[in-house]
């Protein structure tokens, strides 16, 4: 009988323990809930184009935690805790598949490609010939056309609660493009509360590749407001103009004296109004940067962003040449977000790892070819801390 009783007493006191901790993870994130019961797997899945879509969750020892959805690849959550450790989801997106399926804004969160970003006239010539791509952003090329990587349904494989891997094989001459190209994309969530994307692709063709990802960042969270608060740093000296179609002009400009000067941290909306044509063509920052880079390392430090309201800082590193960064010009609160509220005009920006627009066009910008026999490799980091 005491053996029975000391039995069901020590049941009682381990409940009470890991009652306890869970409490003191709960207190520590300022929740009771984590994505997995604010983003509803079952609101992800959906047959289309005949292959499953579903919702994934990657999450680290901290309680970090990131949803991802093999259509488009889309990153649709990252909560990450601010200063005062309540978890916070800095990333635009929404609740359900339908929503990304009706909404106008295509591209929150998606994986993009073939080519990332834009081509003059949707033509480029390689060996000779000379290849026509959809015009689907006015008269240029953008994000892989009519339908690019962003909408097509990637096969999933999650071999553990912290990895995602995505893959995807792009038939020959899809969206116009050469040679049958098979992707493959790694999402790890890692335990120093970094999100890291790892590309890789072959081709059976010569070809043009320019991978990225577009997901819109807000780390005072989804539905805080604008950005213009966030201090920006991008490790730049240089920036590519444009025209007013947003085509790279083929200069590398100095960032010194002008609004484009993000060497030291600087409130995005400090300078986003000022009268500067280049400002103007791009309805605020659109532009891409071209990144100081040491040659010695895999990866690095491309750009750093702070919230003082939250704390939370993100920092990127990568492998590219450039960097894409867009203040969210074009949002207009037509839809409306996960916690409920519009993604208004510039309440998200975007950090677009990446070789330079236009660049089959320029011959002095870094190629973007990638042989038969080549693997094309990329990494980007975005590492989040407060």
């Amino acid at each position: 009988m005491k053996i029975i009783i000391k039995f069901g007493l020590l049941i009682l006191i381990s409940g009470f323990i890991l009652s306890c901790r869970q409490s003191a993870k709960q207190s520590a994130t300022g929740t009771q809930t984590g994505l997995q019961d604010s983003i509803l797997k079952k609101n992800f899945e959906k047959v289309i184009d005949g292959k499953k879509v579903s919702l994934y969750y990657l999450n680290n020892k901290n309680g970090v935690e990131a949803a991802i959805t093999n259509y488009g690849g889309r990153v649709v959550a990252i909560d990450v805790p601010d200063k005062s450790m309540k978890p916070v989801d800095v990333v635009l997106g929404y609740n359900s598949i339908d929503d990304y399926l009706n909404y106008p804004e295509n591209f929150f969160g998606a994986l993009i490609g073939r080519y990332g970003n834009r081509i003059a006239n949707g033509r480029f010539t390689l060996d000779g010939k000379e290849y026509q791509l959809a015009t689907n952003d006015g008269k240029n090329h953008l994000h892989g056309g009519i339908k690019g990587f962003d909408k097509r349904v990637w096969d999933a494989v999650q071999p553990n609660d912290s990895t995602l891997q995505l893959s995807y094989t792009s038939e020959d001459m899809e969206e116009g493009y050469p040679g049958l190209l098979k992707v493959n994309v790694t999402y790890t969530l890692t335990h120093n509360n970094a999100l890291k994307i790892v590309y890789n692709a072959v081709t059976d063709k010569k070809t043009i590749l320019n991978l990225t990802n577009h997901t819109y960042f807000n780390l005072g969270g989804e539905g805080s407001g604008n950005i213009y608060k966030e201090d920006m740093m991008i490790n730049a000296d240089y920036f590519t103009p444009i025209d007013s179609t947003l085509i790279p002009t083929g200069e590398l400009r100095s960032v010194k004296g002008t609004p484009f000067d993000f060497t030291t941290p600087t409130p995005i909306g400090e300078r986003i109004g000022a009268d500067n044509l280049q400002i103007k063509y791009g309805k605020g920052y659109d532009h891409n940067f071209v990144l100081n880079r040491d040659t010695t390392k895999a990866l690095n430090l491309a750009a750093r962003v702070y919230d003082p309201g939250t704390g939370i800082v993100m920092k990127v590193y990568t492998d590219q040449p450039g960097i894409q960064f867009y203040s969210g010009n074009f949002l207009n609160g037509g839809d409306k977000g996960k916690n409920g509220k519009s993604h208004e005009y510039r309440t998200g920006f975007c950090l677009e790892t990446q070789h330079f627009p236009d660049s089959p066009n320029h011959a002095n910008f870094p190629s973007v070819v990638l042989n038969p026999g080549e693997t094309y490799h990329s990494e980007t980091i975005y590492q989040f801390s407060n």
